[in-house]
């Protein structure tokens, strides 16, 4: 085996040498310190995260790091996930987006902020001395034991556990990755040797592991740990990070993609695409294109088939099935940032690769939809589910309180759409996002100012501030986005310029520059509909949304009657949810009628972009505060209040019935929210982190779109309930699973010893099992132990669906 791995690793030696040597990518980005942005919404998200990054305090944030290797916090550490399993996690994405802020906007105050955060990590990592732990850094809980146990091959991998922490690796990814970016964007030299020293102890780490026990590693949640080790072969020169970087990929996931097989339906999405990041790392650094191939296939199977039109994917962190996106328009947990946040550095490496101007489409409408609206424009908060359905809400994050995924990401976001406003091919100047900003490119001779109010005007104009030595020709291409209607027409100081096509989805031109010059074209968004992909109901039902140009256009709605929202989240494990009255099916205001008659109606209103939708009817009037106005704004500008962005359109001959179905199913739904008193959806990440999920050889899956947990031992979860009064436990179940048995345990009695019969109709069925108040009273504070034991030589589940019931 040790030769076998020689003998690899002189291959990927080989091939990483042979990188600096390979073909370069068609299009090279300009650094975040040679663009700056200026007056507009970005800048404005830019300046309103400066001031969120300044509220966090970094004693907390070291404080895990700080307890894990022995030393005393100097403050107490933050709350909510960063103290419920993944402590530090946050403190990783920091180090990332202090290094991006520093770069895009010079603050001197974050990079001094950024220098002590070094230094104190420096002496964490000191701390760990010269034995097994010397270069560790990260505030897993039980560090220390849990590396041993992972050397010595002692591996019980979940979904999101391994060896009973919350997804370690992805935390230790984190670190690993803020630690490069800080190095990458700010050469601090002790960031590069933070960065080392820790590689050098993941190496050892890994050292006597096998492949076969490395897949079981990755069972569980690990991040883009394959990328961050590329990055560490970069970095160092040393090609054993590239031979784990490989061995760190997981091939469950990889080889369905190298055959070009679509197999992400109910995986868990964000767990995915940094996984698929660091394929496409692997395959440039190590000369293996069919890897890259398979990423670029991931990219788009996800922009092509799994995405709505904010450029976000997923319901409950998960992927469904590509035909049906009801589930969208139906849970309140959709999209999730933290998926856009790495489908935007997937598409950047592709662009940058090719050159295409089909991924900038992408990387424009989720920028401008889905990562600009996740943060609140005056306090910063930061959202992580973005709800589709109709009529619901966002929640933002508390800076001291709210410690999510999306928190970290978000952290990020705000400080990178500088990014790929420009980029260059040798020579040539690409201008490829209508975004207010400057650019200095030295070695040409060239500043540029870019002004526009887009998209509340459609006039965009090029100052050049410093041109090229005289004569000198300059080549610049400016994007012709798919959006555009009529062609882009540049004039020079107002006077009409030749222009050819040199490059596809460009318009290129050939000018002497001189200080002074202003290039000046005119944007053309065309108003459009865009259906719902999947499924639609039939001929007289879709759902459709409204784009002016890339901008998704939302309704804002008033409150429902009687209710007082709130919009900033508590430190609540689930705060990130909300968990407000669901606004009824059919409620919201309905697109009545032909859509090409009301997007033909759509009437746009002076100032601000905002159009009169008179084509929208209110079913019942009666559940609102006050009467929706009919008007439609662009989505990132839509806070504190719900809306609805997919419009759901019904003929005019089928409204009242509709409408008459829609009341009765919302009554219906209703009803049974009223009765519930908690609910697990198993197999789902956040719901059963949320309910305490224990168990022993069980796994989880997918079926047609429902998940499912099941096990040949035993699982439990921990439900709240009052024990007041008799209840009910509603359990779903599989019909092909008949002939299973199990017990089913309530506060460690027997609440039911079940045989799985065979059903009638074949899919998911529910049973249900009453609850003796004097069960129910055996618990501590309302807190009921929910247990699934098998039988001997069975199995417990699958179970589908978990409810707890007033009678």
């Amino acid at each position: 085996m040790r030769l076998i791995r020689f003998g690899f690793a002189l291959l990927l030696a080989s091939a990483l040498s042979l990188t600096a040597n390979a073909e370069a990518p068609a299009v090279q980005p300009f650094g975040l310190t040679q663009v700056r942005l200026t007056a507009g919404p970005f800048y404005q998200a830019q300046q309103t995260n400066l001031q969120y990054l300044r509220d966090l305090d970094i004693n907390r944030l070291l404080a895990p790091f700080e307890r894990e290797a022995g030393l005393t916090p100097q403050a107490a550490g933050y709350g909510n996930w960063e103290h419920s399993g993944l402590d530090g996690h946050i403190g990783g994405h920091y180090l990332s987006a202090l290094a991006l802020a520093v770069a895009a906007t010079g603050d001197a105050g974050l990079d001094a902020r950024l220098d002590t955060l070094l230094q104190r990590l420096g002496a964490v990592q000191q701390a760990y001395g010269s034995g097994t732990d010397a270069g560790y850094l990260g505030g897993i809980p039980g560090s220390r034991l849990l590396w041993q146990q992972i050397r010595a091959g002692q591996i019980n991998s979940d979904l999101f556990s391994l060896n009973q922490r919350w997804v370690p690796l992805y935390n230790l990814h984190k670190t690993f990755a803020g630690l490069a970016d800080v190095w990458l964007l700010t050469r601090k030299p002790q960031a590069k040797v933070l960065l080392l020293q820790l590689g050098q102890w993941f190496l050892r780490v890994n050292a006597t592991l096998t492949d076969a026990q490395i897949q079981q590693l990755l069972i569980s949640e690990h991040g883009g740990i394959n990328e961050a080790l590329v990055d560490l072969a970069q970095i160092s020169g040393d090609s054993a990070y590239l031979l784990l970087a490989r061995r760190y990929s997981q091939q469950s996931l990889l080889q369905p993609l190298l055959a070009k097989k679509d197999q992400l339906s109910g995986l868990h999405a964000n767990t995915q695409i940094p996984k698929v990041i660091g394929f496409w790392r692997v395959g440039a650094g190590a000369g293996l294109p069919e890897w890259q191939q398979a990423a670029q296939f991931f990219y788009q199977t996800v922009t092509e088939r799994r995405s709505v039109v904010i450029g976000g994917n997923s319901v409950r962190e998960h992927f469904h099935q590509t035909d049906d996106f009801r589930p969208m328009l139906e849970d309140v947990e959709g999209p999730e940032t933290c998926n856009t946040y790495n489908m935007l550095k997937l598409a950047k490496l592709l662009y940058l690769q090719s050159g295409d101007a089909r991924y900038l489409s992408f990387y424009e409408r989720a920028s401008y939809n889905h990562i600009l609206a996740s943060q609140h424009p005056q306090h910063g908060g930061l959202v992580y589910f973005t709800p589709l359905r109709a009529g619901h809400y966002r929640m933002y994050s508390s800076h001291d309180q709210s410690m999510w995924c999306c928190v970290g990401s978000g952290l990020e976001n705000h400080s990178k759409y500088a990014e790929l406003i420009y980029a260059r091919a040798d020579q040539e100047l690409l201008v490829n996002l209508f975004i207010p900003s400057t650019l200095a490119w030295p070695e040409q001779g060239l500043k540029l100012a870019l002004e526009t109010a887009f998209p509340d005007d459609i006039q965009v104009k090029l100052h050049v501030l410093q041109a090229p030595a005289s004569g000198e020709i300059q080549q610049i291409s400016i994007r012709r986005p798919s959006w555009q209607g009529a062609p882009l027409q540049l004039r020079r100081n107002g006077k009409a310029v030749n222009t050819r096509e040199a490059r596809p989805g460009y318009v290129t031109v050939d000018l002497a520059l001189r200080a002074g010059d202003v290039l000046s074209f005119t944007l053309d968004p065309l108003l459009r509909l865009e259906q719902l992909p999947g499924r639609q109901t039939g001929d007289q039902q879709a759902n459709y949304a409204v784009l002016y140009g890339p901008i998704a256009l939302a309704q804002p709605l008033p409150p429902l009657q009687g209710e007082q929202l709130r919009f900033v989240a508590d430190d609540s494990r689930m705060g990130h949810i909300a968990a407000g009255a669901l606004c009824p099916e059919g409620a919201a205001p309905l697109l009545v009628g032909e859509p090409t008659a009301f997007l033909q109606n759509l009437r746009r209103l002076p100032g601000l972009l905002a159009f009169a939708a008179p084509g929208l009817q209110v079913a019942r009037p009666q559940i609102w505060q006050q009467q929706p106005v009919a008007q439609l704004v662009p989505f990132f500008r839509v806070h504190d209040q719900r809306y609805q962005i997919y419009l759901q359109q019904v003929a005019s001959d089928a409204y009242p019935a509709f409408v008459a179905a829609a009341t009765a199913r919302a009554d219906a739904e209703a009803a049974l929210a009223r009765r519930t008193l908690d609910q697990i959806k198993p197999g789902q990440q956040q719901p059963e982190v949320e309910h305490q999920y224990q168990g022993a050889d069980s796994q989880s899956g997918n079926n047609n779109g429902r998940h499912w947990r099941d096990s040949r031992a035993w699982f439990s979860y921990q439900l709240t309930a009052p024990a007041e009064q008799d209840l009910i436990l509603r359990l779903e179940y599989f019909s092909g699973d008949a002939g299973r048995q199990f017990s089913v345990l309530l506060n460690d009695q027997l609440l039911a010893d079940v045989t799985l019969q065979p059903q009638l109709k074949t899919g998911v069925y529910s049973i249900d099992y009453a609850i003796a108040k004097t069960l129910l009273q055996r618990s501590t504070n309302g807190k009921h132990q929910l247990k699934f034991i098998a039988k001997p030589g069975s199995v417990a589940g699958g179970i589908y669906g978990i409810r707890l019931l007033k009678p």
